[in-house]
Formats: structure tokens, sequence, C-alpha cells
């Protein structure tokens, strides 16, 4: 999607359809000549948020369509209100038989919002709604939309603010379907050989730089927890490493990790045949933290930022690793492997040590790292696991603020005996009790040297469904926290 901005009087415009509020389009209708005409076709309208009514104008009009968005009799909208009022318009905009639209975004009040945020989150919102993957699919009968144009309009004095808004969304919006595409990609597309491919054409940017350790390398130099889960693969795992060089280079680096599983067997501890295609999406968190960079990319912004992909397939094979096997991490630490599902930390921890080089100012991983999470929270919030309280509550504030939200829990010294091994440093899992709070706190003993935040996205990454999809988390709550921090 294009996205741009419009300033002027609405009745001036010229658009395919103009979408706003019943008020506002009554003005412009009266403006325009035909109000008798407007309020014939809207008299059975009930505006309310959540409905939408489209209305044709008569060819001689400037303005070919009207789409009214239901706000109800209400001075302000609250920020749930307006996310239903945007999300009925990307219900009739996904459909759309016309290229182009103007968002009247100013005729929109909400409550504790401000023009910039309203344009991001009704833009992000629209993004969502309008995403659809056809790389694998031949074109069917489903209508589709042919909207490629859609301009914000606001007056002369919020312009340059609305602007602003409008360069940051554009930026997301492309993060996230380039998180989306990598998460929807079947697995025998998307292994770590693809993903290192799509980093690498990251660095066709000036200020960027992409690096790819692949698996024989990553054996040498220690990381023994990461091979051992790559090791049964017949794809070789790599750590990819993109660097984005906004900033002067004195300015201590922001360091994403993604957990890269490009599918999940659960090797040796195989899992359950039903619904195991989803395990496609064990690679949301390297899609997201992709994403993001690709959006920090695009918008130009004043950071340095690592970003760190550790990249593997978890397969059964006579080379796998064994429940009962011991590794030594980056760290010098031992692991004894109790479980071979339990990969993604795995593959984290030795990435964890590595993002020590970079002497970061923080680091923060994303994984679908544990069911646990879902089971605590469900689809609604990413889990937020932390060493450091600024930094979690930064993270916190930027999902509140683009409602991509995340919940903290803790990483208490308490659950970390549920870790003790007879034979290692430390056990892979801990029992059923807290399994996401005990994963999140094996990864906390390998990022003591810095502060440390992980996004544990098991519930919010991808749906499940009739909607089966990536959804693209948490690149919309990474990119505003990046953007807080430039």
């Amino acid at each position: 999607m294009k996205y741009s901005t419009k300033a002027g009087k609405l009745d001036e415009l010229r658009t395919h359809c103009l979408i706003t509020t019943t008020h506002t389009a009554r003005s412009v209708a009266r403006a325009l000549g035909f109000e008798d005409y407007f309020d014939a076709s809207s008299q059975d309208f009930v505006d309310k948020p959540g409905r939408t009514l489209l209305i044709v104008l008569p060819k001689s009009t400037s303005i070919r369509r009207l789409l009214l968005a239901g706000t109800g009799a209400v001075d302000e909208l609250s920020p749930n209100d307006f996310r239903k009022v945007i999300g009925a318009v990307g219900g009739v905009l996904k459909g759309a038989s016309f290229t182009d639209a103007v968002l009247a975004i100013e005729g929109f009040k909400v409550a504790g919002y401000d023009g910039y945020q309203k344009a991001r989150v009704a833009l992000a919102l629209l993004s969502a709604q309008l995403y659809r993957f056809m790389a694998s699919k031949q074109p069917d009968d489903t209508p589709t939309s042919q909207l490629t144009r859609l301009a914000v309009h606001s007056d002369l004095r919020s312009h340059a603010n609305t602007g602003r808004a409008v360069r940051h969304a554009q930026a997301l919006d492309t993060g996230m379907a380039f998180a989306r595409d990598l998460g929807n990609q079947p697995p025998n597309v998307c292994n770590p050989t693809y993903l290192a491919r799509q980093a690498r054409q990251l660095a066709r940017t000036p200020r960027v730089r992409t690096k790819v350790i692949d698996e024989r390398e990553l054996a040498t130099i220690g990381m023994g927890a990461f091979t051992s889960v790559t090791q049964g693969s017949a794809t070789p795992g790599k750590l990819i490493i993109v660097e984005y060089r906004g900033a002067p280079a004195k300015q201590a680096p922001l360091v994403l990790i993604g957990k890269g599983i490009t599918f999940d067997t659960g090797g040796i501890s195989i899992k359950p045949a039903a619904a195991m295609d989803e395990m496609k999406f064990d690679m949301c968190g390297a899609a997201a933290v992709l994403g993001t960079t690709r959006a920090v990319i695009d918008a130009k912004l004043p950071i340095n930022l690592i970003t760190l992909v550790a990249a593997a397939e978890n397969m059964p094979s006579g080379s796998a690793s064994r429940p009962g096997d011991v590794v030594t991490t980056l760290s010098g630490q031992t692991v004894e492997i109790l479980n071979t599902d339990a990969e993604g930390r795995l593959v984290l921890c030795d990435t964890l040590t590595y993002a020590q080089r970079y002497k970061p100012k923080a680091v923060i991983d994303v994984a679908t790292l544990t069911g646990a999470c879902v089971v605590a929270l469900g689809a609604h919030a990413s889990g937020l696991f932390a060493n450091d309280d600024a930094l979690a509550a930064k993270l916190l504030e930027a999902g509140e603020y683009v409602w991509d939200r995340a919940w903290q829990l803790p990483v208490w010294d308490d659950y970390q005996q549920q870790l003790k091994s007879n034979f290692a440093d430390m056990a892979n899992v801990g029992g059923r009790d807290a399994g996401a709070v005990v994963a999140a706190c094996f990864l906390s003993r390998f990022a003591k040297q810095f502060a440390w935040a992980h996004l544990d996205v098991a519930g919010s990454a991808y749906t499940s469904g009739a909607t089966k999809g990536s959804t693209g988390r948490p690149v919309p709550l990474l990119f505003q926290y990046l953007l807080d921090q430039s």
C-alpha cells in the first residue's frame, strides 16, 4: 500500500472514495450541492461504531464515493471504539473495486490521541486487514481489494505532523508485510538458507551490512547449544547478522534477537501430528526482528541496530540430539537436554552470549518459545520478561501506544531451582509449572551482562483455524520502541 498526505478543503478533493464520519460527509455533500441525495442515501444508516455505508455519488462529482464510518452520538471515541471504527472501514476496503481513497482523519475525535497517534493507529489497523499472502496460491474468485493508494487528509496546521505519521506508518507497513510474508512461507521454502538470502537483500541499502555464520563456524567458536539443535537437519543452521548504522559509531547499539526455527518437529521428543503444520511459524520471532529492521531502514532512524537471527530446523534423525545429552554453551555453562522440543532456548542462549561482543545498550529477544505462554495470556498479549525495569516499562508503553500489547511476568530467582540438573550446570526444562517463566529464567542466565528483555510471542505471532497465518507481531511494538529511542 502506498500512503501519502493531502491538505486543503475536503470538497475540493479528487478521489475514488472519501472515508469520513457522517457529520463530515454531510458537510461535504452540502458544499458539493447534493445534500438531498446524501440524506436519501443515508437515511437508514445506523451511526454507531462498527457500522459503515458506501454511497456512490453522481458521476459529475470529483469525489466518486463516500464511505461513512459510524461513530455514534459522542464527542470523542474511546480508543477501543476507534479501533472498531477503523476495523469496519478495513472490512469494506478489503473488497474495494477502486484504486485510491482519502481518509479524513480529523473528523474522528479520539480520547487521549493526538493527530499523530490517530493516523499511526488507523494506518496500522488498515495495513493488517488489507494484507494477503498469495505467493503459493493461484488467483481465485475471492473478492480482493484493488486499493493501492491511501491518503490521509489533514488541515494545513497539522500537515507536517500527519506527514511524519504517514512516513512512519509506511515504514511499518513495509516491515510488517516482510515479516508476515516470511512467516507464511511454507517450510520447504523458508529454511535457514532462505532466511539468510532474505537478510542479505537488506544489505542492498546504504548503511546496512549482513553477515552469515554457517554451522561449521558456529561449532568452531563454541556454540554447542545452538549446534545441538541444527545437527539433526540436512539443512545447516546459520547465525544471521544484520548491522544497521544510522548513528555515529560511538553510540552503543540496540540488539534484536529472533528465534528462527523454520520448522519444529520437536526432534527426538517429537510433537503430536495434529497441527504440526503450524510449526512453520516457529520462526516468527526471526521474521519479526527482520521485519522491524526493514522498517527501521526504511524510516532511516538515527540509531545503531544489530539484528541476530538464530536460524535452524529441529528435525529427528540419526544425528539429532537425544534427551540426556549434555552440551557446552558459548558462555562455558553446560546444559542437560531433557527435552529436545525445548530447542528455542538452546539457540537463543548462545546467541545472547554472542551479543555481548557488541557492548549493547539493550538486548531484546523475540521467540515463539512456550505453549505455556499461550495458556497464560492467549493471543491478546505477548509475554514480557526482563532483567531491567526501565527497559520493560518502555516496551510496555510502546505496545500500549500502537495497541500491540505485552504483559510482564516475573523472572524471580525462586523459579531458577526448577532448572537444576544432576549432570550439568542446568537442564533445558523445569517441569510443567510456570513453563514460560522458567524458560525466561533459563535465558536470563545468559543475559547478565546487559539490559535484557524477552518477548514470548507463541500466542500472538500467528493465528490458527480459518484465519491461519502470521500476524507480524510484535513488529509494531518493537518499531515504536525504536522510534522512541531515536
